[in-house]
């Protein structure tokens, strides 16, 4: 058959690279939170986990327990990161190692900030909305930091609803309508 060219497309890094320099990625939702349950657009504000939220966070520690973990990163949010702390706990990391970014934060929602999300069905959306366009460039630059400061490292990160959705959608090339939403401290690995 002969040796195939390489692609000019390609930079010579990437086709360089070996299997044990690819990054996982073990995406995670935030625990449910009190919001969650009475169903307000929580945004880009703190939260607070539920009892629920805690035993979550805790179940999905024992299951990841023995995984091989390098760096915990989390939301700068408190649902997010206080998920992270009993996930880094679970391997003996304490909450001064965690990497917080904006990045993993939730998609901005503006006006509809703390409105019951069943009145929202009908409402006409506000300039304030983070845009779809802005929240996936959010998710591509998180990944982009996560292969430019992790080559080769297992990372732990846990976000939220819309922006994991972004995160699973601008990875896999899909449309954000076409990527499943993720539940409550559910993981989702991904190799990058």
């Amino acid at each position: 058959m002969g040796i195939l060219p390489i692609p000019r497309s390609l930079p010579m890094s990437l086709l360089l690279k070996k299997n044990n320099d690819m990054t996982t990625l073990l995406l995670v939702r935030h625990g449910e939170t009190v919001d969650n349950v009475r169903q307000i657009m929580q945004g880009q504000t703190q939260g607070e986990l539920t009892p629920n939220g805690i035993g979550q966070a805790r179940a999905l520690a024992a299951e990841l327990k023995d995984t091989p973990i390098d760096v915990f990163v989390s939301s700068d949010l408190k649902r997010a990161f206080d998920t992270c702390v009993i996930l880094a706990a679970a391997h003996g990391v304490s909450p001064d190692a965690i990497v917080q970014t904006k990045l993993l934060r939730e998609r901005d929602w503006g006006s509809f900030t703390g409105r019951y999300i069943p009145d929202l069905k009908d409402a006409r959306w506000t300039d304030d909305i983070e845009s779809l366009d802005a929240l996936r460039a959010r998710a591509a630059a998180f990944l982009q930091f996560v292969r430019d400061n992790y080559e080769g490292k297992t990372v732990l990160a846990v976000g939220h609803g819309i922006t994991n959705k972004a995160i699973r959608s601008v990875h896999s090339g899909t449309p954000m309508n076409e990527t499943p939403r993720m539940a409550n401290a559910e993981v989702v690995t991904m190799q990058l």
